[in-house]
């Protein structure tokens, strides 16, 4: 008789200066598509208190769960009693030359660069935030077919600052 053995859970932290938009997208589809095997979450140095509204409606329109988003400062994962993270990306180039918090944990660090809808014009914003929210979703489906607990520390940290330098593909080609 063969024993099901649980597959570690790992918990992964999005940061972004302002918390409202791309960090907010990358928490809901890693916690959609890896729901069994991931848990996320995201914070930001400066948030802005409030999830934008176009990055509620472009989630939903992808039928993602957008009830309990909320814009949070990074500083609430650095606490004593804060969930220990195994993996943090910061996804805006801002908050990738920001000095972090130190992380307990040791966890291992990637900066993915996403550019930002908000600053679109806003005719633009809607394209942008859907364009943003396929390039999310698309990275970390190439962050979850790695096979973590496989690769030694230094090779996984290596391939996922590789994965924060591919180049964003518009949908379709």
């Amino acid at each position: 008789m063969k024993i099901a053995v649980a597959a570690k859970m790992y918990n992964v932290l999005f940061v972004c200066t302002g918390n409202s938009a791309r960090s907010i997208m990358a928490e809901v589809i890693l916690n959609h598509l890896g729901r069994d095997r991931f848990q996320a979450y995201s914070a930001g140095s400066h948030p802005r208190g409030e999830v934008h509204p176009m990055t509620l409606e472009v989630l939903s329109s992808q039928g993602y769960d957008v009830c309990n988003v909320r814009s949070k400062r990074w500083t609430k994962f650095a606490e004593p009693l804060a969930p220990s993270m195994d993996f943090i990306f910061t996804v805006c180039d801002t908050v990738g030359g920001e000095t972090c918090p130190v992380w307990p944990g040791q966890p291992i660090t990637a900066h993915w660069s996403f550019a930002n809808p908000a600053a679109m014009a806003t005719g633009k914003q809607l394209k942008a935030f859907t364009t943003v929210q396929f390039e999310i979703a698309n990275r970390i489906r190439l962050f979850m077919s790695l096979p973590i607990a496989k690769i030694d520390r230094l090779s996984l940290q290596t391939k996922l600052r590789g994965l924060g330098q591919l180049r964003n593909e518009p949908p379709g080609g």
